[in-house]
């Protein structure tokens, strides 16, 4: 617990002195894969906000819905996953990150529904096209894990990005 606390402590120590201080809003189409090759295709979407306190480090907060009707049963997939995004900003728009986010799943469908917990590493670019705004495609790996299982998610999404 004790490395924990020094590691936000220290995250927020190097935020202190940025003066690059932005906020991301995106919104995507996301194709989910829940499960592996006998897996369920999902269609849905997702949207995140991060607080840039510098350059280079994001702090994200991802959101996502997603649904499928396997033999007529509805069955719906949703997520909310939160942790650091690391950027390499450069000056031709061009901007690839990675993220490792940690949080929960609600899985619904047939009259049941169960909550796990929910963990993602993924990345993508932001594509510049306009002064603030960015095309962002995405491949995320999402593990839901509960009871001891995890089941092996896969999530590929476009959107668009707004730095504010």
């Amino acid at each position: 617990m004790k490395k924990l606390i020094f590691l936000g402590f220290g995250l927020f120590l190097f935020a202190i002195p940025s003066r690059a201080q932005s906020v991301d809003v995106s919104g995507s189409y996301s194709y989910f894969r829940l499960g592996g090759s006998n897996g369920i295709n999902q269609n849905g979407a997702s949207g995140s906000i991060a607080y840039n306190p510098n350059r280079w480090l994001g702090l994200v907060g991802d959101f996502g819905a997603y649904h499928a009707s396997p033999g007529g049963v509805s069955l719906n997939t949703y997520t909310y996953l939160f942790g650091p995004r690391l950027t390499l900003r450069n000056p031709v728009k061009i901007n690839p990150f990675v993220q490792a986010l940690v949080g929960g799943s609600r899985v619904s469908g047939g009259g049941l529904s169960s909550d796990q917990f929910a963990f993602s590493v993924g990345g993508g670019v932001d594509l510049g096209f306009a002064p603030h705004l960015a095309i962002r495609p995405q491949v995320d790996y999402v593990g839901l894990h509960n009871s001891g299982n995890t089941v092996n998610c896969t999530r590929a999404s476009i959107g668009i990005v707004i730095h504010f």
